[in-house]
């Protein structure tokens, strides 16, 4: 999945603009599944296994990632610029980017320190405050290369570090992404469902449609989620930690998850040496939020990445994890189907 996982990392696709990255994604699956993509974007995949399922059951990971959007140019040529998801400003200043499709560099910026008043010297800048420069003399030659409207997206390179870490962009939720692209490829032992979907970062949009279009008895939620497993950080305010497997929730800002299948979860990774963790903080949310409420109600689980600085040029996660998720999200989905 690593070299699955680079290709993802390397493409833009923020909300609403995910087409890069479904390309890519239906050019990898399309030897092993059959497919559509729906009005909003989403890739609906079904993949024949060994056996008919007693239960229909659909795995979906989003395409999408936090990024920006460019709705003003100023007369020196600077970009006043908005968020497309949440991302916190104290990653964003000084950072490199590129913007609109023809990949414009440019570097985020603020009021220098030695005009800043002192009593804005301990505030931290909001975005409004922010302005990308792309080295333009004036608004007349920014917009020969900008329009409003487009996209901007953080600028890092995907390398590995340390005891198999790994630094990237955008894990959140290439990594989901990467780990269904290998079970298509693979051979599950019953039928399943798979959804990439657009524009989670947003209000889980896509999952929407594409939790009704499916109509799943069955859902798991393949994701990212927030390790803070840092110095300084203790008990349950460390969420989850890098390097003691897959991330099993029982609750979200947007899903009260099932207690069976979260149960479930950690038997069958108990069974078959699989590590696994709780998400110990009630915090965040992914695409369960809208796939649990869907038509009738879906039996739904999520099972998370643990990655650190989520929705930051440099995310963090471990090799080890990612292989655990991808082990527990296989048994998971043959256990739902028959159930």
């Amino acid at each position: 999945m690593n070299n699955t996982l680079k290709d993802l990392c390397s493409l833009y696709g923020g909300s609403g603009r995910e087409e890069n990255v479904r390309e890519y994604i239906i050019e990898q699956i399309k030897d092993f599944a059959r497919y559509s993509v729906d009005p909003l974007g989403n890739i609906i995949a079904f993949k024949k296994g060994a056996n008919t399922p007693e239960n229909k059951v659909m795995l979906a990971a989003h395409m999408d990632e936090v990024g920006f959007i460019v709705n003003y140019i100023t007369e020196k040529g600077f970009l006043k610029f908005t968020s497309v998801g949440g991302v916190d400003p104290a990653v964003i200043c000084g950072k490199p980017v590129f913007v609109g499709s023809n990949r414009i560099a440019g570097a985020v910026g603020m009021k220098p320190v030695h005009l800043l008043k002192s009593d804005e010297k301990d505030k931290l800048p909001g975005i409004d405050e922010m302005y990308i420069d792309i080295g333009s003399n004036d608004a007349d030659e920014a917009k020969q290369l900008i329009s409003l409207g487009d996209r901007v997206y953080f600028e890092s390179g995907f390398y590995k570090f340390g005891d198999g870490f790994i630094k990237a962009r955008a894990l959140d939720d290439r990594a989901g992404c990467a780990v269904l692209i290998d079970l298509i490829k693979s051979e599950p032992s019953y039928d399943l469902w798979f959804a990439f979907t657009v524009q989670e970062e947003v209000g889980l949009r896509g999952a929407k449609t594409a939790a009704y279009s499916i109509a799943p008895d069955y859902a798991i939620v393949v994701e990212a989620t927030t390790a803070a497993d840092i110095s300084g950080v203790t008990g349950e305010k460390r969420v989850c930690e890098l390097g003691k497997g897959a991330v099993v929730s029982y609750m979200d800002n947007g899903t009260v998850y099932n207690m069976d299948l979260y149960n479930r979860a950690f038997e069958l990774a108990q069974k078959n040496n699989i590590k696994v963790q709780p998400k110990t903080r009630v915090a965040g949310g992914n695409d369960a939020g809208a796939i649990h409420t869907s038509r009738g109600g879906v039996k739904t689980l999520s099972i998370s990445l643990p990655c650190r600085y989520l929705h930051s040029p440099s995310c963090v996660i471990k090799e080890e994890d990612l292989k655990d998720v991808r082990q527990l999200t296989k048994l998971t989905a043959e256990s739902f189907a028959n159930d």
